[in-house]
């Protein structure tokens, strides 16, 4: 195989935002790419169908916006002219820290605001137009092929309601793109291999939200603002961000409680909170969407790195593997980051002139040292919120974590840090740093000297 060849044909299971840019990355290494896809979408479809969590705020980390832009060029602007804000995260964002509020200053770290549904719209028209990619809709897999070697060699599957007969297809690669719903784990059983189990931590969150009309005219001096939950004494928050078509997306969170799905309810939750712009915009809005609840968040990891018997020739990406607390932000940007990595092994196995074989185990190996960092940051946090389960590490991270946002909401350099890290483009070391550490530290003293 010489750099400009190319291998016959990959399969994706599950066309949402993972599969599709997934999809993307598959299209400039192989002659034809097949998204077999469960439910009727098309490329005029928005927010899958499949994903609840849809409805609801969503984050693109600065990271996770740069690869976009590189597997979709012009991206960026597209939404822009629909309406979806670019700004600097320091200076748009009124971010409410457990320690006070977060300095309005640049950070150098710029970021974009949009719905689900409009970024995935986009995506799927794109992709969809790419001559490679075949899009079969209102397709249910149930199994992988493999062949006389041992490797995945397609999948079977039924068209439908599941009423006809079954059917095959061959592929070179199979990628489980499917998200939290995945059969890959029975799918693997069947073929005799054995899955760790999967690590949860629970979250206890519920989420309700909103889309509503956005004043054109006398347009507030931040594009987001937020209120983070954080254990034990943060247990309601929410946040509010500008999106395309001239609107604002609400989504209020609490931690054993239920934000209400009513008019008069969901606006009183919002008055208590301690950032005000939520309540007020709510509290002028003319025009909004159906408001939704979605309460399964937990976090969860497939463990897929640690098979030993991985069968070759199959991939296992995006919700498909890992699920995030969606508080966080991490997953659209994390499955960016594992389209990214697909891309780097595929294009060095081309250049080097190598065959598919051996890349999958190494591919879900990489996978899971990407994972490693989001994961810890997001279960860290949600551990704090059960005081029978607060292992070491989590314990000091949040120590640590409420005397970091003392010192940041005084110290814009150290907030920037903080930024950097959130948007991960930067690792969580920096928040390490001596010069960081010493000002956590004499935050730390002087917050204990006070209480004596």
């Amino acid at each position: 195989m010489t750099k400009h060849q190319r291998w016959g044909r990959a399969a994706v299971v599950g066309g949402s935002y993972a599969g599709l840019v997934t999809a993307r990355v598959l299209s400039d290494f192989f002659d034809e790419v097949v998204l077999l896809e469960r439910d009727p979408v098309d490329g005029d479809t928005g927010s899958h169908p499949g994903a609840p969590q849809g409805y609801h705020a969503h984050a693109m980390l600065a990271k996770g916006g740069e690869v976009l832009e590189q597997l979709f060029p012009g991206l960026r602007e597209e939404l822009r002219e629909a309406g979806a804000p670019v700004f600097d995260y320091g200076e748009g964002i009124d971010f409410l820290l457990p320690g006070g509020t977060a300095p309005r200053t640049r950070t150098g770290v710029e970021i974009q605001t949009f719905t689900r549904d409009g970024l995935e719209r986009r995506l799927r028209r794109r992709v969809l137009a790419l001559p490679q990619v075949t899009l079969m809709p209102g397709t249910s897999c149930t199994g992988l092929l493999r062949d006389g070697s041992g490797r995945v060699s397609g999948v079977s599957y039924h068209r439908g309601d599941g009423g006809g007969e079954g059917a095959e297809l061959a592929a070179d690669l199979v990628v489980d793109a499917s998200g939290r719903s995945s059969a890959l784990e029975k799918w693997l059983g069947d073929l005799g291999v054995t899955v760790p189990e999967m690590r949860t931590v629970k979250a206890k969150v519920t989420y309700t939200s909103m889309n509503f009309d956005r004043p054109e005219e006398g347009h507030p001096d931040y594009f987001v603002a937020y209120e983070m939950l954080f254990a034990p004494r943060v247990a309601r928050a929410g946040v509010l961000l500008a999106v395309e078509g001239g609107r604002w997306t609400c989504s209020l969170f609490g931690f054993q409680q239920q934000p209400p799905t009513d008019d008069a309810g969901y606006l009183e939750f919002a008055h208590t909170l301690d950032n005000p712009h939520l309540a007020e915009q709510l509290a002028r809005r003319s025009v909004q969407e159906p408001t939704y609840r979605y309460t399964n968040v937990d976090n969860r990891w497939r463990p897929y790195h640690l098979v030993k018997e991985w069968p070759d020739r199959l991939l296992a990406v995006g919700d498909a593997v890992c699920v995030f607390n969606p508080v966080y932000g991490q997953g659209l940007t994390v499955a960016a980051m594992e389209a990214d990595l697909l891309r780097g092994m595929l294009a060095r196995r081309r250049a080097a002139g190598r065959s598919l074989d051996g890349a999958a185990r190494a591919f879900q190996r990489r996978v899971g040292r990407l994972l490693l960092t989001p994961w810890t940051l997001s279960t860290n946090s949600d551990l704090m919120w059960n005081p029978r389960r607060q292992p070491a590490g989590a314990r000091f991270a949040h120590w640590y974590n409420s005397r970091l946002f003392r010192v940041a909401v005084k110290d814009a350099a150290v907030w920037s840090r903080f930024v950097r890290v959130v948007n991960m483009t930067a690792s969580p070391a920096v928040l390490f740093h001596p010069v960081v550490a010493a000002k956590v530290l004499a935050a730390a003293f002087t917050t204990s000297a006070g209480g004596r």
